[in-house]
């Protein structure tokens, strides 16, 4: 669960994060089974591994850059290798653009519903115990726990992602997909959504309360193996295994006996359609749009969770008739 949130909802550290938060790659605690069923789980799954691909059809040209939404200092030698890739472009897609952001919090004031229960408190439906322990997790956070109380499950659940020991970090957002929109932004290229703003907000308050209370007692339960989640997380990535990073998520979800596999692999199924593989195809026709209106190579750049598999954005245009290669990043 640990990993799944830090790989899909994408947190935005500061560098002094990692220093202050030291985390073990979980991938070096694989065992000989696991790491077996890990790989087989790769050379089935197509774009594995690759953070940049460029996509081609009939002259138009589609550049797709997976990114990781968290700061870090060993992002600077992929923008250097994507600013002249950016320069070039017509256009630049990104999840949420700046503006785009701006949007979703004037939204949040408006309608406060996005973010906050209207009807109940969390005390009123979490058992005693449980409660206690969530007050301490974001008490420790900075968070009163009567503020607390009011949010949706599924937003203390990604802040419960995130270690207490990063907390201090937080005010910087440095990811890649903030320095190419700044690349962009300097260069003249504008910059597009890829979805509506409150898109992510309305996947997580579809789910049944139940569920989200479930799933924000397994962060709980989890909240330990935070710093390790993040170091595994940002390792893959930068080592251009994103496929992996979601494979391991499975075999480190099975590890755990606070779930039984059965119902861990149909959260990862429904947490896979919802957040990722609807997603892609939803943005699959905004893609395609942008690349027959637009002159010059287009730029769509989203969490690397997005490029792998049978429905990841790749493949996607790969049915769709382009031919792919994969780029320096």
């Amino acid at each position: 669960m640990r990993l799944i949130l830090a790989v899909l909802l994408g947190l935005s550290l500061a560098p002094t994060a990692h220093a202050a938060c030291e985390g073990t790659d979980l991938r070096e605690t694989l065992s000989a089974a696991e790491r077996a069923r890990l790989d087989a789980e790769l050379d089935a799954m197509p774009y594995a591994t690759g953070n940049h691909w460029r996509a081609e059809k009939d002259g138009e040209v589609i550049h797709l850059i997976g990114t990781m939404h968290l700061s870090d200092p060993r992002l600077d030698g992929p923008v250097d290798r994507l600013r002249p890739v950016i320069a070039e472009a017509g256009a630049l897609l990104l999840e949420m653009p700046q503006a785009e952001q701006a949007r979703l919090m004037q939204a949040m004031t408006e309608r406060p519903e996005l973010l906050l229960l209207t009807e109940t408190t969390l005390p009123e439906i979490m058992p005693e115990d449980d409660w206690q322990a969530l007050s301490e997790a974001v008490s420790a956070r900075g968070i009163p726990a009567v503020m607390a109380s009011k949010f949706r499950p599924w937003y203390l659940s990604m802040m419960l992602a995130i270690p207490a020991c990063a907390q201090a970090a937080m005010k910087e957002q440095n990811g890649l997909d903030v320095r190419l929109e700044a690349l962009a932004e300097a260069a003249g290229v504008p910059t597009l959504p890829l979805e509506p703003f409150d898109t992510a907000f309305g996947i997580f308050n579809e789910a049944p309360l139940e569920e989200q209370v479930e799933m924000m007692s397994l962060s709980l339960a989890t909240e330990d193996q935070g710093a390790d989640g993040m170091a595994t997380t940002v390792a893959a990535y930068l080592d251009e295994r994103p496929g992996e990073m979601w494979a391991l998520s499975g075999i480190l979800m099975q590890r755990s006996d606070l779930i039984a596999p059965e119902e861990a692999q149909t959260m990862l199924d429904e947490t896979n359609e919802a957040l990722l593989a609807q997603r892609n195809r939803d943005w699959l026709p905004v893609i395609l749009e942008a690349a027959a209106t637009t002159e010059g190579p287009v730029i769509a750049a989203f969490g690397a969770a997005h490029l792998p598999g049978h429905a990841g954005v790749a493949q996607l245009l790969e049915d769709d008739g382009f031919t792919l290669t994969r780029e320096p990043f």
